[in-house]
């Protein structure tokens, strides 16, 4: 709370931004002339036009009580279509590999920086109800974006219909707990059992996302897939997690002493972002995505663990805030260069509007199902359900990774469907804080009526 008020921007705040943000804008004709100065020049002049209007679009969004990843998502959005308008001077900036390099380390620093607050012994305390509302909102929303999928894109493979469901299980963490936080209902019954679902329920579209990537690589490499493979990418991907928790907890406590005898301060910081860089690493070879490695290094990091090295920062800074600065670099680069790869014009071609208003209700109803799971008398089935709706990032990344993979020559998720999904998680990430106020903030008796 006091983190927000003291962030949140002032009106004039937003002129002198928006005055340097026009001024970059009628130099970029200038950026784009330079653009055959070798490959340093091209990601600088991109990342000043995308750092400062991503952070511009994020204040606007921070400042009227929204996810700040929506005004980054739609400055890129803005960035990426302005070949509409007649100039094409930014067209070559989506496909830098400099920036789509810097892009993917900021998920990996994202889902580290997620690991890093989450509490796997929280997470195993809050009980049954938590666990069966994550594996609802994982199962309903991919179901029906199978269907839905299969409804509009019939002439595509299976595989991809199943991919497209995959993008609907995640839940944003950051925006539901941002509510519940604003409304002091972190502590009530509806907010842990949603807190804790929405952890594990990333674990679980983290494990889904492994499944599906695996089996699209191979259908891509021609190997037959049977229900033994689906099984082996499955073992693959909770056998990695389980042992990344056991072996990953011990090798953190280990290395963090040693560290602690070697002279100097500012160890905490590169130790751990190596411990994340390895695990990622240990992922991929394990045919697992990168960001599962990432998030797994967060949660094996303990508090107790870096102790001693915190305390010899002069500021007493935790790895949290240490990452914050290296986060707020490279995060906001991942969600403004996905909006550049909206394609407005992709709107036009006949039945992608349809499609991405399907998508929508297929993610809002497949959350809805969640409030089955609630198990506790007297708590609001529907919040749970409301609360569980936001995609945020986590849809951004499962699209992002879509984009890359191939199956027969073609991306698995192209132009119009990433611009369906993202339409999907703007709509379900604006849509959550509003309904939530609006069903927390009821008086508890009504509240705990209708929730029975």
């Amino acid at each position: 709370m006091r983190y927000e008020r003291r962030m949140r921007p002032r009106p004039h705040r937003f002129a002198l931004t928006a005055a340097l943000a026009a001024g970059l804008l009628f130099a970029a004709p200038a950026f784009a002339a330079g653009t055959g100065d070798g490959e340093l020049l091209p990601v600088l002049e991109a990342l000043v036009l995308m750092l400062v209007l991503g952070k511009l679009g994020g204040a606007l969004f921070a400042w009227l009580r929204q996810a700040p990843v929506l005004g980054e998502l739609l400055a890129g959005i803005a960035l990426g279509n302005v070949g509409l308008l007649g100039w094409h001077g930014l067209d070559a900036v989506r496909t830098l590999p400099g920036l789509d390099l810097l892009a993917q380390i900021g998920v990996l620093f994202l889902l580290f920086t997620i690991g890093v607050r989450s509490d796997v012994t929280r997470m195993a305390a809050v009980g049954r109800s938590a666990l069966l509302v994550a594996v609802l909102g994982v199962v309903a929303p991919m179901v029906l974006g199978w269907f839905t999928a299969h409804w509009f894109l019939p002439d595509r493979p299976e595989i991809v219909c199943w991919f497209v469901g995959a993008t609907l299980c995640a839940t944003s963490v950051g925006i539901t707990a941002r509510v519940l936080g604003d409304l002091g209902r972190t502590d009530s019954a509806e907010g842990r059992i949603i807190l804790g679902a929405a952890v594990i329920d990333d674990v679980l579209g983290l494990i889904v996302l492994a499944v599906v990537a695996g089996s699209i690589r191979a259908a891509g490499s021609g190997t037959p897939f049977h229900a033994t493979a689906l099984l082996a990418i499955v073992a693959k991907a909770v056998g990695f997690l389980a042992v990344a928790l056991v072996a990953g907890r011990w090798l953190s406590r280990h290395a963090f002493r040693v560290a602690s005898r070697l002279p100097g301060e500012g160890l905490l910081l590169p130790l751990s972002i190596a411990l994340c860089f390895a695990l990622a690493l240990l992922a991929a070879r394990m045919g697992l995505a990168p960001i599962v490695g990432a998030f797994a290094a967060g949660l094996v990091v303990d508090d107790a663990h870096v102790e001693t090295l915190r305390a010899r920062d002069r500021h007493r800074r935790s790895l949290d805030e240490l990452l914050e600065p290296l986060a707020g670099f490279l995060v906001p680069v991942f969600f403004v260069l996905m909006g550049m790869r909206v394609d407005l014009g992709a709107f036009g071609r006949a039945g992608v509007l349809p499609f991405a208003a399907a998508l929508t209700v297929a993610a809002i109803a497949g959350k809805q199902v969640c409030g089955l799971g609630v198990l506790e008398r007297g708590a609001d089935r529907l919040a749970v359900g409301l609360g569980m709706i936001p995609r945020g990032e986590v849809g951004l990344i499962f699209a992002g990774i879509g984009a890359t993979l191939m199956l027969g020559g073609a991306p698995v998720v192209d132009g119009s469907i990433f611009s369906a999904i993202v339409v999907m998680v703007v709509l379900t990430t604006l849509a959550t804080p509003p309904l939530l106020t609006w069903r927390l903030a009821r008086p508890r008796a009504a509240a705990s009526e209708a929730g029975r």
